[in-house]
């Protein structure tokens, strides 16, 4: 598989199914997309903005809800596996991408997989196993968010930086040199992370010290 980042904004989320799982995939996906979860009860766990439609569709009435939402993607999370199976092959029919929430670790062609993620915009890592071990997902992602920490500010410092430096008219290898040095920097990082200052005074001496110093082509 090839992980790809999909952009949902304005896009419609159909979520077949009413438990934890349905649930779970309704609160990230009502993030950014219209979703819709159908289902003849709930469970007690936030589905998020999702909208919920409290029904028992039967493979036509799933057809027809695919047909009445045009959704992006179709998350089938329900305990029928006939059910699942209608519904991601009417999704398939109508060009959807499926989620097949009951199926970890087994793969269809043109599947989704929906990874652990670890955010700090506009920073995004993707954690994926196939679905065969997600408590390992679970643990990657608590590690990766406390070294990730910062790096949303870091990118944003970054993007002024690369547009200052050029508009500054350095050539291409010292830009590169100034803006390595930056990442590089354990003090510019400290800075960030302690969320004093959107841009560090010390990031302004390491980029002085390696345009000074001339940099390497890298």
């Amino acid at each position: 598989m090839i992980p790809l980042f999909h952009d949902f904004s304005g896009a419609t989320v159909f979520v077949l199914g009413g438990g934890p799982v349905g649930a779970r995939k309704a609160r990230r996906f009502s993030r950014e997309a219209r979703t819709v979860v159908v289902s003849p009860e709930f469970s007690d766990e936030s589905f998020g903005g999702a909208e919920l439609v409290r029904e028992a569709p039967d493979a036509d009435g799933v057809c027809e809800w695919l047909d009445r939402l045009e959704p992006a993607l179709v998350v089938c999370a329900t305990s029928d596996e006939e059910i699942n199976e209608a519904a991601a092959t009417a999704a398939r029919e109508r060009h959807a991408l499926v989620n097949r929430a009951d199926r970890s670790g087994e793969r269809e062609p043109g599947g989704v997989v929906v990874p652990a993620t670890v955010r700090d915009d506009p920073v995004v890592v993707a954690i994926a196993t196939g679905g065969t071990a997600p408590a390992l997902s679970k643990h990657l992602r608590k590690r990766l968010e406390r070294e990730l920490e910062g790096a949303g500010a870091m990118a944003a410092l970054l993007s002024v930086l690369r547009t200052e430096l050029r508009e500054a008219g350095h050539p291409p290898e010292r830009r590169r040199a100034a803006v390595g040095a930056v990442v590089e920097s354990s003090a510019v990082w400290k800075a960030l992370r302690t969320g004093g200052s959107k841009r560090p005074e010390v990031a302004d001496d390491v980029i002085e010290s390696a345009l000074e110093t001339g940099g390497e082509d890298g």
